[in-house]
């Protein structure tokens, strides 16, 4: 599934689309039955209060009977007041369904996208699945609600004033609907190109998102190069193309909407007309005349709103469009039908054999060539190599975030594809270079890593991850929000919080990707302490950038792209590994 631009989607030429809302409406169908059945009662008032004042005028006013007028008044009030209460009734039963059935979707769409793999952001940017949680749901919300509730409206009131215009007067009926076919003519024409033209609207939309959403998570970056200027200058950019395509779109909305009212009051003044001759001439009474203008006002109201409300189901049947290509996509990286179960006391024995992998996005570099690699329980393994080498890459492998080419990785002799994927990462811990905090609190952000955890248990983390100092300083101390990304944090701090989050998890396999590497020397003992206590007992695998870390570990294995070059101890491969040695004097500053 590719959602990197509008020129990657297919465009539908359809509503089919809307049939998608179906399974979403579904589980509220009691409340869509109430809904109509106001509808229907509303509908059914108003098109008798023309037959009211039919009589009124015809009986009332011309005998000059005044029990017969207050008689027909009471009819006319009675149809006005029940119309009054069931339409009332309909617009909160329809309104409700459709806030109801949009925070359904939101929620589908975004358990959706929460478990996609990487492989899906490799080809979709962030800010594009954003416009889609709010911009497209709330299009799709504006017809699903209020949308549909007067598409409902004016839908009876265009079959029903038809009806009841054929039953007044069947000669000036056929007037009418040569009119509505007049009306409804250009609406089905320059609403196809409307409906292109909210396509592209909503994409640029799109645009401005993902550009906004790229800048404001690299603020320090954009300000560090002082490139404030040239962002705005591409925002600005992005904003003018979203606001000329929406321009395009009202432009032609207005003259559709325009065309509508002209040749509906055409036909209305129309048909006095030809009743004003009628009653002349004695082919209708002046009620009747009466009666055929008000629901010819109905008549003409109902096709003006429709068409009004055309561009806006093409925009929804859009939106909808864009929304089910993400509820359909499908993640790579699935559970077996029947997934095999780790023991209940995992050993943590992982083996790599002749791994092949290549990127999505890059299919004809191989990150990882013919890989083989042997851990014991309980052993710690170091991997260094240059950048590219392929050593991230081992680990994402490790937690099944891809699938391989060739070969395959098992856990305590499980191959890892038989597992479900969550129950394979629930045993491995994870402690990134680049820490990632949630807006949330200190307390919290330590809680990821075992969400049932007691408070107890997370200051415990905490502490021995050497990170309770500094919390307890924080204004609200475990309390206190840590800002987007954690920016509230130094980048050392937010080390700590990962670690105590992995210490918190307490699983079987570590892997870190040099987690003391933020640290000052302080911090950085106080934590080495900590690790070390938490790799006993456990199998670990380490990417190191430091000779502290490498000189610790049982073997050191040398990575150079994608292929292993050398295994051994710090000091046999100095002595027999050109690279490792260069490694040495470049990266860790010196043997």
């Amino acid at each position: 599934m590719s959602t990197a631009g509008s020129s990657d989607r297919p465009k539908a030429d359809s509503l089919r689309p809307l049939r998608t809302l179906w399974p979403f409406i579904r589980p509220y169908a009691a409340t869509l039955i109430a809904a109509m059945a106001a509808l229907l009662l509303a509908s059914a008032a108003m098109l008798a209060m023309p037959v009211a004042l039919r009589y009124l005028i015809d009986s009332g006013f011309a005998s000059q009977n005044a029990a017969s007028m207050e008689r027909y008044f009471i009819w006319f009030l009675a149809a006005s007041l029940v119309f009054s209460v069931f339409a009332a009734l309909r617009y909160y039963l329809v309104t409700w369904l459709g806030e109801r059935v949009v925070a359904d979707i939101r929620n589908a769409v975004y358990d959706r996208v929460i478990r996609m793999d990487p492989a899906f952001f490799e080809i979709t940017r962030s800010g594009e699945v954003l416009s889609r949680l709010t911009t497209d749901t709330t299009l799709v919300q504006s017809i699903s609600g209020t949308g549909l509730s007067i598409a409902l409206r004016s839908v009876l009131s265009l079959v029903g004033g038809l009806i009841m215009l054929v039953w007044t007067s069947p000669r000036m009926a056929v007037y009418t609907l040569v009119g509505i076919v007049v009306v409804v003519l250009p609406v089905i024409v320059v609403g196809r190109y409307i409906r292109s033209l909210s396509r592209q609207s909503q994409d640029r939309v799109a645009d401005t998102s993902g550009l906004a959403g790229e800048t404001l998570n690299a603020m320090q970056t954009v300000q560090a190069f002082t490139l404030e200027d040239l962002q705005a200058q591409r925002y600005a950019g992005a904003v003018k193309a979203s606001f000329q395509t929406a321009v395009r779109r009202i432009r032609m909305n207005a003259v559709l909407v325009a065309v509508a009212f002209v040749l509906v009051f055409c036909m209305l003044t129309l048909f006095l007309w030809a009743g004003s001759r009628a009653v002349q001439t004695g082919e209708m009474s002046g009620g009747q005349l009466a009666q055929f203008l008000m629901y010819a006002f109905f008549v003409g109201s109902a096709a003006t709103a429709l068409s009004s409300l055309w561009g806006e189901i093409q925009r929804a049947a859009g939106a909808m469009e864009r929304l089910t290509e993400l509820l359909h996509a499908r993640p790579n990286i699935t559970a077996p039908a029947q997934p095999l179960a780790l023991p209940g006391e995992v050993r943590g024995q992982i083996a790599f054999e002749h791994v092949v992998f290549s990127y999505p996005s890059r299919p004809d570099e191989r990150a990882l060539d013919d890989f083989t690699l042997s851990v014991e329980p309980g052993e710690t393994v170091a991997i260094v190599g240059p950048s590219g080498a392929g050593k991230s890459t081992s680990f994402q492998l490790l937690l099944r975030f891809y699938d391989l080419q060739s070969g395959r990785i098992r856990i305590d002799d499980i191959d890892i594809t038989r597992l479900d994927p969550r129950a394979l990462r629930r045993v491995v811990g994870l402690v990134p270079q680049e820490t990632v905090l949630f807006g949330e609190s200190a307390m919290e952000n330590i809680r990821y890593g075992r969400p049932a955890a007691s408070d107890e248990e997370v200051k415990e983390a905490a502490r021995l991850a050497a990170a309770d100092r500094f919390i307890e300083r924080l204004p609200e101390g475990y309390e206190t929000y840590l800002g987007e990304r954690g920016t509230r944090l130094s980048g050392g701090q937010r080390q700590r919080i990962a670690i105590a989050r992995a210490i918190l998890k307490d699983p079987p396999i570590l892997l870190l990707d040099e987690a003391t590497s933020s640290l000052d020397a302080e911090s950085e003992r106080l934590v080495q302490a900590a690790l070390d206590g938490l790799m006993k007992n456990r199998t670990t695998l380490v990417i190191a950038h430091r000779l502290a870390t490498v000189k610790k570990v049982n073997r050191i294995l040398v990575l150079d792209h994608g292929r292993l070059e050398a295994v051994g101890s710090h000091e046999a491969l100095v002595e027999n590994s050109p690279l490792y040695a260069q490694l040495a004097e470049l990266q860790f500053g010196g043997v």
